[in-house]
Protein backbone atom coordinates (compact mmCIF):
# COMPACT_ATOMS: atom_id res chain seq x y z
CA UNK A 1 0.00 0.00 0.00
CA UNK A 2 1.16 3.38 -0.88
CA UNK A 3 2.24 5.61 2.41
CA UNK A 4 -0.05 8.12 3.29
CA UNK A 5 2.17 10.41 5.57
CA UNK A 6 5.54 12.41 4.96
CA UNK A 7 8.15 12.12 8.27
CA UNK A 8 8.44 15.00 10.30
CA UNK A 9 12.04 14.70 9.59
CA UNK A 10 12.36 18.44 7.52
CA UNK A 11 13.81 16.09 4.57
CA UNK A 12 13.55 18.86 1.32
CA UNK A 13 13.43 17.02 -1.95
CA UNK A 14 14.11 18.76 -4.80
CA UNK A 15 12.88 16.92 -7.84
CA UNK A 16 14.30 16.24 -11.43
CA UNK A 17 11.92 15.68 -13.78
CA UNK A 18 12.45 14.69 -17.73
CA UNK A 19 9.34 13.82 -20.29
CA UNK A 20 10.34 12.22 -23.78
CA UNK A 21 7.77 11.53 -26.37
CA UNK A 22 7.97 7.78 -28.57
CA UNK A 23 6.88 6.81 -31.87
CA UNK A 24 5.29 3.80 -32.83
CA UNK A 25 6.81 1.50 -35.60
CA UNK A 26 4.83 -0.39 -37.70
CA UNK A 27 7.07 -3.10 -40.07
CA UNK A 28 5.88 -2.80 -43.62
CA UNK A 29 4.18 -5.54 -45.92
CA UNK A 30 6.39 -6.73 -48.77
CA UNK A 31 6.37 -4.72 -51.26
CA UNK A 32 6.48 -4.92 -55.01
CA UNK A 33 7.91 -1.87 -57.50
CA UNK A 34 6.20 -2.85 -60.34
CA UNK A 35 2.27 -3.86 -61.63
CA UNK A 36 0.39 -3.22 -64.65
CA UNK A 37 -2.33 -4.78 -66.32
CA UNK A 38 -2.84 -8.47 -65.97
CA UNK A 39 0.50 -8.55 -63.48
CA UNK A 40 2.91 -8.01 -66.29
CA UNK A 41 3.68 -6.79 -69.54
CA UNK A 42 2.65 -10.49 -71.17
CA UNK A 43 -0.45 -9.98 -68.81
CA UNK A 44 -0.44 -13.86 -68.07
CA UNK A 45 -2.71 -12.99 -64.92
CA UNK A 46 -1.01 -15.27 -62.71
CA UNK A 47 -0.17 -12.70 -59.11
CA UNK A 48 1.36 -15.51 -57.49
CA UNK A 49 5.30 -13.96 -57.20
CA UNK A 50 3.29 -11.12 -55.17
CA UNK A 51 -0.01 -12.46 -53.75
CA UNK A 52 1.70 -13.13 -50.45
CA UNK A 53 1.95 -16.38 -48.42
CA UNK A 54 -1.70 -15.83 -46.38
CA UNK A 55 -4.59 -16.21 -49.16
CA UNK A 56 -7.51 -14.02 -48.93
CA UNK A 57 -10.70 -15.84 -47.45
CA UNK A 58 -13.47 -13.00 -48.40
CA UNK A 59 -13.21 -10.23 -45.22
CA UNK A 60 -13.33 -6.67 -46.30
CA UNK A 61 -10.71 -5.25 -44.88
CA UNK A 62 -11.85 -1.24 -46.59
CA UNK A 63 -13.50 0.08 -49.44
CA UNK A 64 -12.83 3.53 -50.89
CA UNK A 65 -16.07 5.35 -52.96
CA UNK A 66 -15.21 7.41 -55.88
CA UNK A 67 -17.40 9.70 -57.61
CA UNK A 68 -18.57 7.23 -60.29
CA UNK A 69 -18.24 3.21 -61.07
CA UNK A 70 -14.41 1.93 -61.13
CA UNK A 71 -13.79 1.30 -64.80
CA UNK A 72 -10.29 -0.29 -64.69
CA UNK A 73 -8.16 -2.83 -62.81
CA UNK A 74 -6.11 -1.87 -60.19
CA UNK A 75 -2.09 -2.18 -59.69
CA UNK A 76 -0.52 -2.12 -56.40
CA UNK A 77 3.31 -0.61 -56.06
CA UNK A 78 4.93 0.50 -52.97
CA UNK A 79 2.18 -0.42 -50.63
CA UNK A 80 0.41 2.16 -52.83
CA UNK A 81 -2.89 1.34 -55.05
CA UNK A 82 -3.39 3.00 -58.41
CA UNK A 83 -6.83 2.88 -60.03
CA UNK A 84 -9.13 4.63 -62.20
CA UNK A 85 -12.60 5.84 -62.43
CA UNK A 86 -15.39 6.80 -64.54
CA UNK A 87 -15.60 10.04 -62.86
CA UNK A 88 -12.47 11.06 -64.88
CA UNK A 89 -10.05 10.41 -61.97
CA UNK A 90 -6.59 8.53 -60.75
CA UNK A 91 -6.55 7.65 -57.46
CA UNK A 92 -3.76 6.56 -55.59
CA UNK A 93 -4.45 5.01 -52.15
CA UNK A 94 -2.77 3.50 -49.36
CA UNK A 95 -2.75 -0.18 -49.66
CA UNK A 96 -3.43 -0.89 -46.47
CA UNK A 97 -5.72 1.65 -45.07
CA UNK A 98 -7.46 2.78 -48.28
CA UNK A 99 -6.63 6.36 -47.50
CA UNK A 100 -6.21 8.56 -50.46
CA UNK A 101 -2.31 9.67 -50.94
CA UNK A 102 -3.55 11.60 -54.26
CA UNK A 103 -5.92 11.77 -57.00
CA UNK A 104 -5.39 13.54 -60.85
CA UNK A 105 -8.13 14.62 -62.80
CA UNK A 106 -7.99 13.54 -66.74
CA UNK A 107 -10.32 15.11 -69.27
CA UNK A 108 -12.46 12.09 -69.27
CA UNK A 109 -13.05 9.48 -67.65
CA UNK A 110 -10.74 6.65 -66.97
CA UNK A 111 -11.16 2.86 -68.42
CA UNK A 112 -7.20 2.24 -69.07
CA UNK A 113 -6.09 0.38 -66.44
CA UNK A 114 -2.57 1.77 -64.74
CA UNK A 115 1.00 0.62 -64.79
CA UNK A 116 3.31 1.46 -62.52
CA UNK A 117 6.96 0.93 -63.13
CA UNK A 118 10.56 2.47 -62.19
CA UNK A 119 8.23 5.34 -59.83
CA UNK A 120 5.84 6.44 -63.09
CA UNK A 121 2.41 5.66 -62.98
CA UNK A 122 1.12 5.44 -66.98
CA UNK A 123 -2.32 5.39 -67.86
CA UNK A 124 -4.88 6.15 -70.95
CA UNK A 125 -7.97 8.36 -70.82
CA UNK A 126 -11.33 8.66 -72.43
CA UNK A 127 -10.05 12.15 -73.82
CA UNK A 128 -7.72 11.03 -76.30
CA UNK A 129 -4.57 11.64 -73.95
CA UNK A 130 -1.60 8.86 -72.32
CA UNK A 131 -0.50 10.43 -69.56
CA UNK A 132 2.92 9.89 -67.06
CA UNK A 133 2.76 11.01 -63.26
CA UNK A 134 5.14 11.08 -60.96
CA UNK A 135 4.20 7.65 -58.47
CA UNK A 136 4.46 9.38 -55.38
CA UNK A 137 2.64 12.65 -55.44
CA UNK A 138 0.82 12.35 -58.90
CA UNK A 139 2.44 15.65 -60.86
CA UNK A 140 2.56 15.14 -64.25
CA UNK A 141 5.60 14.40 -65.85
CA UNK A 142 4.23 14.16 -69.26
CA UNK A 143 0.96 13.65 -71.82
CA UNK A 144 1.25 11.75 -75.14
CA UNK A 145 -2.17 12.79 -77.28
CA UNK A 146 -3.95 10.40 -79.28
CA UNK A 147 -6.67 10.61 -82.30
CA UNK A 148 -9.60 8.86 -80.28
CA UNK A 149 -10.43 7.63 -76.90
CA UNK A 150 -7.66 5.30 -74.84
CA UNK A 151 -9.56 2.31 -73.75
CA UNK A 152 -6.68 0.04 -73.88
CA UNK A 153 -4.47 -0.44 -70.89
CA UNK A 154 -0.90 -0.05 -71.08
CA UNK A 155 1.96 -2.67 -71.22
CA UNK A 156 5.81 -1.41 -70.27
CA UNK A 157 8.50 -3.04 -71.14
CA UNK A 158 12.26 -2.03 -71.78
CA UNK A 159 11.98 1.38 -71.72
CA UNK A 160 8.61 1.59 -73.81
CA UNK A 161 5.27 1.96 -73.22
CA UNK A 162 2.99 0.51 -75.97
CA UNK A 163 -0.85 1.00 -75.74
CA UNK A 164 -4.03 1.28 -78.37
CA UNK A 165 -5.92 3.69 -79.34
CA UNK A 166 -9.91 3.64 -80.47
CA UNK A 167 -8.52 5.76 -83.75
CA UNK A 168 -7.05 2.44 -84.84
CA UNK A 169 -3.77 2.88 -83.67
CA UNK A 170 -0.78 0.87 -81.40
CA UNK A 171 1.66 3.12 -80.17
CA UNK A 172 4.59 2.78 -78.74
CA UNK A 173 5.73 5.56 -76.65
CA UNK A 174 9.27 6.38 -74.70
CA UNK A 175 8.54 5.46 -71.24
CA UNK A 176 10.77 8.84 -69.81
CA UNK A 177 10.21 11.43 -72.38
CA UNK A 178 6.72 10.97 -74.08
CA UNK A 179 7.92 10.96 -77.42
CA UNK A 180 6.15 8.42 -80.16
CA UNK A 181 8.44 6.02 -81.43
CA UNK A 182 6.42 4.29 -83.70
CA UNK A 183 2.26 3.63 -84.02
CA UNK A 184 0.71 0.85 -86.48
CA UNK A 185 -2.72 1.15 -87.64
CA UNK A 186 -5.14 -1.78 -87.43
CA UNK A 187 -8.83 -1.74 -89.35
CA UNK A 188 -10.89 -1.28 -86.27
CA UNK A 189 -8.70 -0.02 -83.10
CA UNK A 190 -10.59 -1.32 -80.02
CA UNK A 191 -9.86 -2.07 -76.15
CA UNK A 192 -7.45 -4.68 -76.40
CA UNK A 193 -4.57 -4.41 -74.73
CA UNK A 194 -0.97 -5.05 -75.87
CA UNK A 195 0.93 -8.04 -74.61
CA UNK A 196 4.76 -7.43 -74.66
CA UNK A 197 6.84 -11.04 -75.14
CA UNK A 198 10.65 -11.92 -76.81
CA UNK A 199 10.58 -8.38 -78.74
CA UNK A 200 7.21 -9.02 -80.15
CA UNK A 201 3.95 -6.86 -78.97
CA UNK A 202 0.33 -8.77 -79.37
CA UNK A 203 -2.58 -6.79 -79.47
CA UNK A 204 -6.54 -7.46 -80.91
CA UNK A 205 -8.47 -5.46 -82.78
CA UNK A 206 -12.13 -4.67 -83.88
CA UNK A 207 -11.42 -5.35 -87.13
CA UNK A 208 -11.29 -9.29 -86.38
CA UNK A 209 -7.67 -9.29 -86.38
CA UNK A 210 -4.86 -10.40 -83.47
CA UNK A 211 -1.41 -8.65 -84.52
CA UNK A 212 1.77 -9.66 -83.74
CA UNK A 213 4.14 -6.42 -84.24
CA UNK A 214 8.20 -6.54 -83.55
CA UNK A 215 8.03 -3.82 -80.90
CA UNK A 216 11.54 -2.54 -81.63
CA UNK A 217 9.88 -0.69 -85.13
CA UNK A 218 5.86 -1.65 -85.33
CA UNK A 219 6.59 -3.89 -88.54
CA UNK A 220 4.18 -6.52 -88.78
CA UNK A 221 5.36 -10.10 -87.95
CA UNK A 222 1.38 -12.04 -88.55
CA UNK A 223 -2.07 -11.24 -88.11
CA UNK A 224 -4.75 -14.00 -87.59
CA UNK A 225 -8.57 -13.23 -88.41
CA UNK A 226 -10.95 -14.45 -86.09
CA UNK A 227 -14.96 -14.75 -86.78
CA UNK A 228 -15.67 -11.30 -85.04
CA UNK A 229 -14.62 -8.78 -82.95
CA UNK A 230 -11.41 -9.36 -80.46
CA UNK A 231 -11.93 -7.32 -77.52
CA UNK A 232 -9.96 -9.62 -75.07
CA UNK A 233 -6.71 -9.09 -74.12
CA UNK A 234 -3.92 -11.26 -74.90
CA UNK A 235 -1.98 -13.22 -72.57
CA UNK A 236 1.83 -14.86 -73.90
CA UNK A 237 2.94 -18.09 -72.04
CA UNK A 238 5.75 -20.71 -73.20
CA UNK A 239 5.76 -19.55 -76.84
CA UNK A 240 1.79 -19.53 -77.48
CA UNK A 241 -0.60 -16.49 -77.50
CA UNK A 242 -3.94 -17.01 -75.87
CA UNK A 243 -6.84 -14.74 -76.90
CA UNK A 244 -10.84 -14.81 -76.83
CA UNK A 245 -13.01 -13.52 -79.81
CA UNK A 246 -16.66 -12.11 -79.87
CA UNK A 247 -17.19 -15.14 -82.26
CA UNK A 248 -17.44 -17.64 -78.80
CA UNK A 249 -13.95 -19.06 -78.80
CA UNK A 250 -10.71 -18.82 -76.76
CA UNK A 251 -7.81 -19.21 -79.53
CA UNK A 252 -4.00 -20.51 -79.01
CA UNK A 253 -1.58 -19.09 -81.73
CA UNK A 254 1.85 -20.17 -81.86
CA UNK A 255 3.67 -16.88 -80.85
CA UNK A 256 6.39 -16.73 -83.24
CA UNK A 257 3.93 -17.48 -86.83
CA UNK A 258 0.47 -16.86 -85.82
CA UNK A 259 -0.50 -20.48 -86.52
CA UNK A 260 -3.76 -21.52 -84.90
CA UNK A 261 -3.16 -24.67 -81.86
CA UNK A 262 -6.62 -25.15 -80.70
CA UNK A 263 -9.67 -22.89 -80.38
CA UNK A 264 -12.38 -23.86 -77.80
CA UNK A 265 -15.60 -22.86 -78.72
CA UNK A 266 -18.13 -21.64 -75.44
CA UNK A 267 -21.63 -20.43 -75.50
CA UNK A 268 -21.17 -16.63 -76.12
CA UNK A 269 -18.87 -14.11 -76.77
CA UNK A 270 -15.28 -14.11 -75.44
CA UNK A 271 -14.46 -10.82 -74.05
CA UNK A 272 -12.61 -11.73 -70.65
CA UNK A 273 -8.99 -12.09 -70.93
CA UNK A 274 -7.08 -15.00 -70.21
CA UNK A 275 -5.29 -16.05 -67.57
CA UNK A 276 -2.28 -18.74 -67.69
CA UNK A 277 -0.78 -20.28 -64.88
CA UNK A 278 1.01 -23.87 -64.38
CA UNK A 279 -0.46 -25.46 -68.33
CA UNK A 280 -4.21 -23.92 -67.75
CA UNK A 281 -5.71 -21.21 -69.20
CA UNK A 282 -9.13 -19.49 -67.40
CA UNK A 283 -10.92 -17.35 -68.88
CA UNK A 284 -14.76 -16.04 -68.59
CA UNK A 285 -17.08 -16.08 -71.42
CA UNK A 286 -20.35 -13.99 -71.97
CA UNK A 287 -22.37 -17.66 -71.25
CA UNK A 288 -21.95 -17.31 -67.66
CA UNK A 289 -19.03 -19.87 -67.05
CA UNK A 290 -15.61 -19.25 -66.19
CA UNK A 291 -13.41 -22.37 -67.71
CA UNK A 292 -9.96 -23.65 -67.44
CA UNK A 293 -8.30 -25.15 -69.89
CA UNK A 294 -5.31 -27.28 -70.81
CA UNK A 295 -2.86 -24.78 -72.14
CA UNK A 296 -1.71 -27.63 -74.54
CA UNK A 297 -4.95 -28.63 -76.39
CA UNK A 298 -7.67 -26.47 -75.14
CA UNK A 299 -9.27 -29.16 -73.43
CA UNK A 300 -11.84 -28.24 -70.47
CA UNK A 301 -10.74 -29.47 -66.98
CA UNK A 302 -13.40 -27.61 -65.79
CA UNK A 303 -16.11 -24.89 -65.32
CA UNK A 304 -17.74 -22.36 -63.11
CA UNK A 305 -21.63 -21.12 -63.55
CA UNK A 306 -22.62 -17.91 -61.72
CA UNK A 307 -23.60 -14.76 -63.58
CA UNK A 308 -22.17 -13.14 -66.99
CA UNK A 309 -18.54 -12.98 -66.80
CA UNK A 310 -18.58 -10.15 -70.09
CA UNK A 311 -15.95 -8.34 -69.04
CA UNK A 312 -14.01 -9.52 -65.97
CA UNK A 313 -10.73 -11.50 -65.87
CA UNK A 314 -9.63 -13.90 -63.97
CA UNK A 315 -6.60 -13.34 -61.92
CA UNK A 316 -4.58 -16.59 -60.44
CA UNK A 317 -2.87 -16.48 -57.31
CA UNK A 318 -1.06 -19.47 -55.58
CA UNK A 319 -3.42 -22.29 -56.61
CA UNK A 320 -6.82 -19.95 -56.67
CA UNK A 321 -8.76 -18.28 -59.11
CA UNK A 322 -10.48 -14.61 -58.70
CA UNK A 323 -12.86 -13.31 -61.06
CA UNK A 324 -15.24 -10.60 -61.05
CA UNK A 325 -19.11 -11.13 -62.86
CA UNK A 326 -22.46 -9.12 -63.40
CA UNK A 327 -23.65 -10.69 -60.99
CA UNK A 328 -22.39 -8.19 -58.55
CA UNK A 329 -19.66 -11.01 -57.12
CA UNK A 330 -16.30 -11.70 -56.88
CA UNK A 331 -15.40 -15.18 -56.69
CA UNK A 332 -12.43 -17.47 -55.46
CA UNK A 333 -12.43 -20.99 -56.82
CA UNK A 334 -10.10 -23.42 -56.24
CA UNK A 335 -7.65 -23.55 -59.70
CA UNK A 336 -7.84 -26.96 -59.69
CA UNK A 337 -11.01 -28.06 -59.21
CA UNK A 338 -13.10 -25.17 -59.85
CA UNK A 339 -15.00 -25.43 -56.51
CA UNK A 340 -15.78 -21.95 -55.02
CA UNK A 341 -13.71 -21.36 -51.74
CA UNK A 342 -15.72 -17.90 -51.16
CA UNK A 343 -17.51 -15.16 -52.80
CA UNK A 344 -17.92 -11.40 -51.90
CA UNK A 345 -20.93 -9.22 -52.83
CA UNK A 346 -20.30 -5.62 -53.89
CA UNK A 347 -23.55 -3.28 -54.62
CA UNK A 348 -23.26 -3.44 -58.72
CA UNK A 349 -21.68 -5.36 -61.53
CA UNK A 350 -18.27 -6.13 -61.61
CA UNK A 351 -16.35 -5.65 -65.01
CA UNK A 352 -12.69 -5.65 -64.25
CA UNK A 353 -9.98 -7.85 -63.64
CA UNK A 354 -8.56 -8.18 -59.70
CA UNK A 355 -5.61 -7.76 -59.17
CA UNK A 356 -3.84 -9.69 -55.76
CA UNK A 357 -0.47 -8.54 -53.53
CA UNK A 358 0.37 -9.22 -50.24
CA UNK A 359 -2.78 -11.32 -49.22
CA UNK A 360 -5.18 -8.74 -50.39
CA UNK A 361 -7.88 -8.97 -53.71
CA UNK A 362 -8.28 -5.62 -55.21
CA UNK A 363 -11.15 -4.75 -57.42
CA UNK A 364 -13.97 -2.69 -58.53
CA UNK A 365 -17.12 -2.26 -59.12
CA UNK A 366 -19.94 -0.65 -60.89
CA UNK A 367 -21.14 0.86 -57.22
CA UNK A 368 -18.40 3.47 -57.54
CA UNK A 369 -16.24 1.59 -54.63
CA UNK A 370 -12.98 -0.18 -54.82
CA UNK A 371 -12.74 -2.82 -52.86
CA UNK A 372 -9.52 -4.46 -50.58
CA UNK A 373 -10.49 -7.71 -49.66
CA UNK A 374 -8.44 -9.97 -46.96
CA UNK A 375 -7.93 -12.60 -44.92
CA UNK A 376 -11.71 -13.67 -43.07
CA UNK A 377 -9.93 -14.32 -39.66
CA UNK A 378 -8.44 -11.64 -37.17
CA UNK A 379 -7.20 -11.73 -33.55
CA UNK A 380 -6.82 -8.93 -31.36
CA UNK A 381 -4.81 -8.44 -27.90
CA UNK A 382 -6.03 -6.50 -24.98
CA UNK A 383 -2.67 -5.88 -24.00
CA UNK A 384 0.88 -6.65 -25.37
CA UNK A 385 2.28 -6.21 -21.90
CA UNK A 386 1.45 -8.28 -18.72
CA UNK A 387 3.18 -9.27 -15.45
CA UNK A 388 3.17 -13.05 -14.83
CA UNK A 389 -0.25 -14.39 -13.52
CA UNK A 390 -2.08 -11.21 -15.26
CA UNK A 391 -5.33 -12.46 -17.39
CA UNK A 392 -5.53 -10.49 -20.17
CA UNK A 393 -8.18 -11.57 -23.88
CA UNK A 394 -7.26 -12.83 -27.00
CA UNK A 395 -10.73 -11.74 -29.70
CA UNK A 396 -11.28 -11.82 -33.08
CA UNK A 397 -14.31 -12.42 -35.91
CA UNK A 398 -14.80 -15.29 -38.94
CA UNK A 399 -16.48 -13.81 -41.80
CA UNK A 400 -16.74 -14.39 -45.54
CA UNK A 401 -16.89 -10.86 -46.99
CA UNK A 402 -19.37 -8.83 -44.91
CA UNK A 403 -21.49 -11.98 -43.33
CA UNK A 404 -20.21 -13.13 -40.13
CA UNK A 405 -20.28 -17.10 -39.89
CA UNK A 406 -21.25 -18.34 -36.74
CA UNK A 407 -21.00 -21.90 -34.84
CA UNK A 408 -17.29 -22.00 -36.26
CA UNK A 409 -14.27 -23.93 -33.73
CA UNK A 410 -11.81 -21.56 -33.55
CA UNK A 411 -8.14 -22.60 -32.45
CA UNK A 412 -5.51 -20.66 -30.35
CA UNK A 413 -2.57 -21.41 -31.03
CA UNK A 414 0.75 -20.21 -29.25
CA UNK A 415 4.68 -19.95 -29.65
CA UNK A 416 7.48 -18.55 -28.11
CA UNK A 417 9.72 -17.76 -31.19
CA UNK A 418 6.43 -17.41 -33.87
CA UNK A 419 7.32 -20.55 -35.72
CA UNK A 420 6.56 -23.49 -33.90
CA UNK A 421 2.91 -23.53 -32.82
CA UNK A 422 0.89 -25.40 -30.38
CA UNK A 423 -2.59 -25.48 -29.75
CA UNK A 424 -4.01 -24.52 -26.52
CA UNK A 425 -7.67 -23.61 -26.56
CA UNK A 426 -10.59 -24.20 -28.97
CA UNK A 427 -13.55 -21.53 -28.89
CA UNK A 428 -17.11 -21.29 -31.36
CA UNK A 429 -18.06 -18.42 -32.93
CA UNK A 430 -21.27 -16.01 -32.18
CA UNK A 431 -23.61 -15.09 -34.00
CA UNK A 432 -21.74 -11.89 -34.60
CA UNK A 433 -18.98 -14.10 -35.50
CA UNK A 434 -16.83 -13.37 -32.33
CA UNK A 435 -14.64 -15.26 -30.53
CA UNK A 436 -12.72 -14.54 -27.22
CA UNK A 437 -10.03 -16.32 -25.15
CA UNK A 438 -8.77 -15.94 -22.04
CA UNK A 439 -4.94 -16.03 -21.06
CA UNK A 440 -1.48 -16.01 -18.62
CA UNK A 441 1.30 -16.62 -18.67
CA UNK A 442 3.27 -18.09 -15.33
CA UNK A 443 7.11 -17.27 -16.48
CA UNK A 444 8.72 -14.09 -17.94
CA UNK A 445 9.19 -14.08 -21.41
CA UNK A 446 7.67 -13.08 -24.75
CA UNK A 447 4.65 -14.98 -26.32
CA UNK A 448 2.85 -14.77 -29.88
CA UNK A 449 -1.03 -16.23 -30.33
CA UNK A 450 -2.62 -16.64 -33.32
CA UNK A 451 -5.72 -18.34 -34.50
CA UNK A 452 -6.98 -20.80 -36.93
CA UNK A 453 -9.94 -21.93 -38.63
CA UNK A 454 -10.33 -25.51 -40.47
CA UNK A 455 -12.41 -24.30 -43.08
CA UNK A 456 -15.90 -26.82 -44.83
CA UNK A 457 -17.37 -27.28 -47.86
CA UNK A 458 -18.74 -23.43 -47.68
CA UNK A 459 -15.69 -21.65 -46.41
CA UNK A 460 -12.08 -21.96 -46.72
CA UNK A 461 -9.24 -22.63 -43.89
CA UNK A 462 -7.59 -19.34 -42.66
CA UNK A 463 -5.18 -18.18 -40.55
CA UNK A 464 -5.08 -14.80 -38.72
CA UNK A 465 -2.23 -12.31 -37.87
CA UNK A 466 0.11 -12.69 -35.17
CA UNK A 467 -0.37 -10.64 -31.56
CA UNK A 468 2.59 -10.56 -29.48
CA UNK A 469 2.07 -10.32 -25.59
CA UNK A 470 5.43 -9.28 -23.35
CA UNK A 471 5.41 -10.78 -20.05
CA UNK A 472 7.62 -8.63 -18.01
CA UNK A 473 8.58 -7.45 -14.40
CA UNK A 474 9.67 -4.19 -13.37
CA UNK A 475 13.47 -3.51 -11.43
CA UNK A 476 14.84 -0.82 -10.07
CA UNK A 477 17.98 0.61 -8.73
CA UNK A 478 18.84 3.53 -6.62
CA UNK A 479 22.22 4.98 -5.33
CA UNK A 480 22.66 7.59 -2.40
CA UNK A 481 25.45 10.24 -3.06
CA UNK A 482 26.94 10.05 0.50
CA UNK A 483 26.49 7.97 2.95
CA UNK A 484 27.76 9.66 5.78
CA UNK A 485 26.92 13.54 5.92
CA UNK A 486 26.16 16.54 8.13
CA UNK A 487 22.60 17.91 9.25
CA UNK A 488 21.22 20.30 5.94
CA UNK A 489 24.18 18.91 4.02
CA UNK A 490 23.38 18.27 0.34
CA UNK A 491 21.94 14.73 -0.58
CA UNK A 492 21.21 13.01 -4.26
CA UNK A 493 19.26 9.73 -4.49
CA UNK A 494 19.65 8.38 -8.13
CA UNK A 495 18.91 5.24 -9.76
CA UNK A 496 17.00 3.56 -12.78
CA UNK A 497 13.42 1.74 -13.64
CA UNK A 498 13.82 -0.88 -15.88
CA UNK A 499 11.40 -4.10 -17.64
CA UNK A 500 13.03 -7.02 -17.18
CA UNK A 501 11.46 -9.99 -19.73
CA UNK A 502 13.78 -12.70 -18.37
CA UNK A 503 16.50 -12.38 -20.50
CA UNK A 504 16.78 -8.65 -21.42
CA UNK A 505 16.09 -5.18 -19.76
CA UNK A 506 14.96 -2.29 -21.31
CA UNK A 507 14.62 1.66 -19.78
CA UNK A 508 11.10 1.95 -18.68
CA UNK A 509 10.11 5.80 -19.41
CA UNK A 510 7.84 8.29 -18.15
CA UNK A 511 7.05 6.53 -15.12
CA UNK A 512 6.39 7.91 -11.78
CA UNK A 513 8.93 7.27 -8.99
CA UNK A 514 8.65 7.88 -4.98
CA UNK A 515 10.99 8.35 -2.30
CA UNK A 516 10.62 6.66 0.59
CA UNK A 517 11.87 7.33 4.44
CA UNK A 518 12.72 5.23 7.21
CA UNK A 519 14.39 5.10 10.81
CA UNK A 520 14.29 1.56 10.56
CA UNK A 521 15.74 -0.36 8.38
CA UNK A 522 12.74 -2.74 7.86
CA UNK A 523 10.11 -0.08 8.09
CA UNK A 524 7.65 1.10 8.25
CA UNK A 525 8.15 3.32 5.36
CA UNK A 526 6.83 7.12 4.55
CA UNK A 527 6.51 9.61 1.79
CA UNK A 528 10.37 11.48 1.72
CA UNK A 529 7.99 13.87 -0.46
CA UNK A 530 4.47 13.53 -1.78
CA UNK A 531 5.70 14.01 -5.14
CA UNK A 532 7.11 11.52 -7.47
CA UNK A 533 10.13 11.78 -10.19
CA UNK A 534 9.28 10.89 -13.10
CA UNK A 535 12.03 8.13 -15.35
CA UNK A 536 13.87 9.84 -18.32
CA UNK A 537 14.02 8.00 -21.70
CA UNK A 538 17.17 6.30 -20.00
CA UNK A 539 15.05 5.07 -17.29
CA UNK A 540 16.26 7.14 -14.79
CA UNK A 541 14.95 9.47 -11.94
CA UNK A 542 16.53 11.39 -9.35
CA UNK A 543 16.21 13.34 -6.22
CA UNK A 544 18.11 16.19 -4.51
CA UNK A 545 17.31 17.70 -0.92
CA UNK A 546 19.16 17.58 2.75
CA UNK A 547 18.11 16.11 6.20
CA UNK A 548 17.87 18.68 8.84
CA UNK A 549 17.87 16.28 12.07
CA UNK A 550 21.10 14.36 13.58
CA UNK A 551 20.09 10.24 13.11
CA UNK A 552 20.36 7.30 10.79
CA UNK A 553 18.30 7.14 7.96
CA UNK A 554 17.12 4.57 5.55
CA UNK A 555 15.86 5.21 2.17
CA UNK A 556 14.57 3.26 -0.94
CA UNK A 557 12.76 4.56 -4.34
CA UNK A 558 9.46 2.69 -4.89
CA UNK A 559 7.55 2.08 -8.34
CA UNK A 560 3.61 1.56 -7.37
CA UNK A 561 2.31 -1.15 -9.70
CA UNK A 562 -0.28 0.08 -12.76
CA UNK A 563 -2.65 -2.37 -14.25
CA UNK A 564 -0.15 -3.52 -17.16
CA UNK A 565 2.99 -3.32 -14.75
CA UNK A 566 3.74 -4.84 -11.76
CA UNK A 567 5.07 -2.55 -8.44
CA UNK A 568 8.92 -2.83 -7.41
CA UNK A 569 11.33 -1.78 -4.89
CA UNK A 570 14.87 -0.60 -4.88
CA UNK A 571 17.53 -1.81 -2.45
CA UNK A 572 17.88 0.39 0.65
CA UNK A 573 20.30 3.02 1.15
CA UNK A 574 22.04 4.05 4.78
CA UNK A 575 22.33 7.63 5.43
CA UNK A 576 24.56 8.61 8.47
CA UNK A 577 23.41 12.65 9.53
CA UNK A 578 25.86 13.81 12.54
Amino acid sequence: MRANKTVSLSVVILLITVVFAGAVIVPAAAQTDTMQFRYNAQHTGDYSPVAGPTPPNGQLKWSFTTENSVDSSPAVANGVVYVGSFDGNLYALNATTGAEVWNYTTGSSEDSSPAVANGVVYVGSDDGNFYALNANNGTQLWNFTTGGSLESSPAVANGVVYVGSLDNNVYAINATTGAKLWNYTTGGGGWSSPAVANGVVYVGSYDNNVYALYANNGTELWNYTTGSEVWSSPAVANGVVYVGSEDNNVYALNATTGTKLWNYTTGSGVYSSTAVSNGVVYVGSDDGNVYALNANNGTKLWNYTAGHFMWSSPAVANGVVYVGSEDNNVYALNATTGVKLWSFTTGSSVYFAPAVANGVVYVGSQDDNLYAIGNSLTVTISTTTASINQNFTVTGTLSAGMAAIPGATITLQRSTDNATWTNVATSTTKATGSYSFSRNETALGTYYYRTTYAGNTTYASATSNVVTVTVQQTTLTMTVSNATVKVNQALNFTGALALYNGTSSTPFSGQKVYLEVSTNSSGPWSLASSTPATTNAAGMYGFAGHISIAGTYYIRAQFYATATYPGCVSPVGTVVVS
